[in-house]
């Protein structure tokens, strides 16, 4: 008999509801973007997130369940990112969670949204561990070891600025619209390299990243160059500034999957949608037959449920189950999500 599991995200601007079936089969999938509400103000307001959250939270699971052809009778488990994320935002998916999963009698299991990116990959491709995961957001810069499901072992992380910050930081000085990351990355298509940006490889046996001082220095360009009467080109400076950020994410994955003998590498979050970053990684992978590189579809990397759904089916099947208290957490660590998950089974 097959297994449906219904997922809920709002972390943070996209107010999203899905069923999975099985574990990786999408039957529906359905995202609100708030990315009009936000673009005004050159990013997300918080206030203005949870009000919309609350606005669109029913209309998107009628809609989610409509297209499936289903109902809460035929759902087995309720799934709901609770962290990490914009506290009110969270709020909103982890009450409509619990409210549902009460009112049917289902089981609830919470989610981290990190778990939920990573496992993204798994709609379209299974995992075959040991398994190295680039995680690269707005809010996100990781390499994560898992050896197993549910086991999730961060061996880098930003000291400073997540990727994608980095990226909405430059876009924003550079004036581009919002979102920042994605007119970045066509932009560096369109120009050249030729501006030495710095890269931060940081300790030779560190698998963190730093991201702080190119943002920095990518800012200093501009100004000097603005104080001297000087015009650079944002093509130009937007292809200098991925090159940085592609060549130091790429070169650490791979030195990670060598070193701890990994099957596949997984990339995972909105940057994985990067061009620039696709294809550096496929160049840089194809030197290394005995490791597979995954990508999930573009609709896929950026927020969603059918991702949550992915992650609470995992997490459910192992036993993993939420209370009735279950609260947001902003802060919540992926580390401390799957230490917590193995107490709760």
């Amino acid at each position: 008999m097959s297994e449906y599991i219904l997922g809920i995200e709002t972390s943070c601007d996209e107010t999203a509801a899905a069923i999975i079936k099985d574990g990786r089969e999408i039957v529906s999938n359905v995202v609100a973007s708030q990315i009009e509400s936000h673009k005004r103000f050159g990013g997300v307001v918080p206030e203005i997130a949870s009000r919309h959250h609350v606005e669109q939270i029913t209309v998107v699971l009628e809609e989610t369940f409509e297209k499936a052809g289903l109902t809460m009778k035929d759902i087995d488990a309720v799934t709901v990112t609770e962290g990490p994320g914009l506290v009110g935002a969270l709020l909103v998916g982890v009450n409509a969670a619990k409210s549902l999963a009460y009112a049917h009698q289902k089981p609830l299991v919470g989610v981290h949204h990190i778990a939920g990116h990573i496992y993204a990959n798994r709609l379209e491709k299974d995992f075959e561990f040991p398994l190295l995961a680039l995680v690269v957001s707005g809010g996100h810069t990781e390499l994560i070891l898992m050896k197993k499901h549910g086991d999730f072992e961060i061996i880098g992380e930003t000291r400073d600025d997540a990727a994608g910050e980095a990226y909405d930081k430059v876009a924003r000085t550079l004036q581009l619209p919002y979102p920042g990351g994605p007119k970045m990355d066509q932009l560096a298509h369109q120009g050249e390299s030729n501006i030495d940006f710095p890269r931060a490889w940081l300790e030779e046996d560190s698998f963190d990243f730093s991201f702080s001082g190119l943002k920095s220095s990518v800012i200093n360009t501009l100004h000097n160059a603005k104080q001297k009467g000087e015009t650079l080109k944002q093509e130009d400076v937007a292809a200098s500034f991925q090159d940085s950020v592609v060549e130091v994410l790429t070169e650490k994955a791979y030195k990670a999957a060598k070193q701890y003998g990994v099957n596949q590498v997984i990339v995972a979050g909105g940057v994985a949608a990067n061009k620039g970053l696709r294809t550096a990684m496929q160049s840089k992978f194809q030197q290394e037959e005995s490791v597979e590189l995954l990508f999930p579809s573009l609709p896929l990397c950026t927020d969603n449920a059918a991702m949550i759904a992915a992650a609470g089916s995992v997490a459910f099947q192992q036993g993993h189950r939420a209370q009735w208290d279950l609260n947001a957490n902003p802060s919540l660590s992926l580390e401390r999500y799957a230490k917590r998950s193995k107490l709760e089974r």
